[in-house]
């Protein structure tokens, strides 16, 4: 077949193996579709979302071997967005602006980014 890898969306197939959707019992109330975070780019995978008392830090991964922008966007209370380490720790490149488009995350090749979401209360 032609095509690549991308094209396939062989990494949305391999998350959808390995970690598949369990079904929970719930009230027969119709409630509306909801999704807390949703990436622009098929590029870019959210890996991890890390609950702290008043933020989230959340993980993500340029996945296609590009160079790529893309944008974050949230249904939750965003007061405050900042890069961050892997231990979790606000980075020397400091905070991101909170844009209409939501978030804008800059990749090269592979790289790993953590970025800190600070909750209103």
């Amino acid at each position: 077949d032609a095509g690549s890898f991308q094209e396939a969306g062989v990494i949305q197939h391999a998350y959808n193996l390995n970690f598949p959707l369990h079904v929970v019992p719930a009230s027969s109330a119709q409630c509306p579709a909801w999704s807390a975070f949703s990436v622009s780019s098929p590029a870019v995978v959210l890996e991890t979302a890390e609950d702290r008392p008043d933020a989230i830090v959340v993980r993500f991964y340029e996945a296609f071997g590009s160079t790529v922008t893309a944008w974050l966007q949230t249904s939750l209370p965003v007061k405050e967005a900042m890069l961050c380490d892997l231990l979790e720790r606000p980075s020397a490149q400091g905070h991101l602006p909170l844009e209409l488009q939501g978030l804008r995350l800059s990749f090269t090749p592979f790289r790993v980014l953590s970025v800190l979401l600070v909750l209103r209360q």
